[in-house]
């Protein structure tokens, strides 16, 4: 009895370190599976975004555009896909990416400690800041942090600029996104915002549609990455992706078109 006790519990040892052996954590995405082969079989790259311009908007057809989208579809479309956009709550990125609601965050995003540790990141494409938003007749009093106490804040929720205005303790109100950061200066309901540098050169100033505001202090600097499910192989598929795009000119080109070249980091 006591033999064949031991044969079992072998046998069953033995075929549990071939089940925990069996997943490959080292090409697909967190559950073992590869994301480059989930993505090819369903034939579209699911595109998590806000509206973000000039990275991600709509044009008068109602098309996601911007140089994070142009380049999202020339991907899409060199995996034999189509890219498909889909408007998030930035707070919830990461759930909305381990759920598979979404493959990528693609959207001017941060790289943070937060979210390399929590996906699968690519290389760094694009230099960013965080900036104050003020109204264009206030701009002279702040030049400085220290200038900026006692102002009531709006920042996206979950975004850069949230946890800069946290870490100097400064009043904030989160909001959906960093347009509607933008809303609240406007409208009068918070006295500054902080959004994304590029967005800013885009959103405000003259010839803008915000153009009684300006931006004055910058918080830090940064830099973007596209983030996916942790052990997702598309992260490195996207790597050889900007390579190429950057040495044949694409990159350069789209960036051009939405004025973020002079951001772009060099593949």
């Amino acid at each position: 009895m006591k033999k064949t006790l031991a044969i079992m519990l072998t046998l069953m040892m033995t075929l549990s370190m071939a089940a925990c052996g069996g997943k490959d954590s080292g090409s697909g995405s967190a559950d073992g599976g590869s994301d480059m082969d989930y993505v090819k079989e369903k034939g579209t790259l699911v595109v998590g975004i806000t509206d973000f311009e000039p990275m991600d908007f709509k044009d008068d057809s109602g098309e996601w555009v911007g140089f994070d989208a142009d380049m999202a579809k020339a991907f899409a479309e060199s995996l034999g896909v189509k890219a498909e956009f889909v408007e998030i709550d930035w707070d919830g990125k990461i759930m909305e990416l381990d759920g598979k609601t979404i493959d990528c965050v693609w959207n001017g995003m941060t790289l943070t400690d937060e979210v390399t540790s929590s996906m699968e990141c690519s290389n760094a494409y694009c230099n960013n800041a965080q900036v104050v938003i003020v109204p264009s007749d206030k701009a002279d009093q702040y030049k400085d942090t220290e200038s900026l106490k006692g102002l009531s804040f709006a920042a996206e929720a979950g975004s850069a600029g949230e946890k800069e205005l946290a870490a100097l303790e400064l009043e904030c109100t989160p909001v959906k996104s960093q347009s509607d950061a933008l809303m609240e200066v406007a409208a009068g309901t918070s006295d500054a915002a902080v959004i994304d540098s590029l967005m800013a050169a885009a959103m405000v100033g003259e010839g803008t549609g915000y153009d009684s505001l300006t931006y004055t202090v910058g918080l830090n600097s940064e830099e973007y990455g596209v983030g996916f499910r942790k052990g997702s192989d598309l992260a490195s598929a996207l790597n050889d992706f900007f390579t190429a795009s950057f040495k044949d000119g694409k990159m350069m080109e789209y960036a051009e078109k939405y004025g973020v070249q002079a951001a772009v980091i060099e593949q």
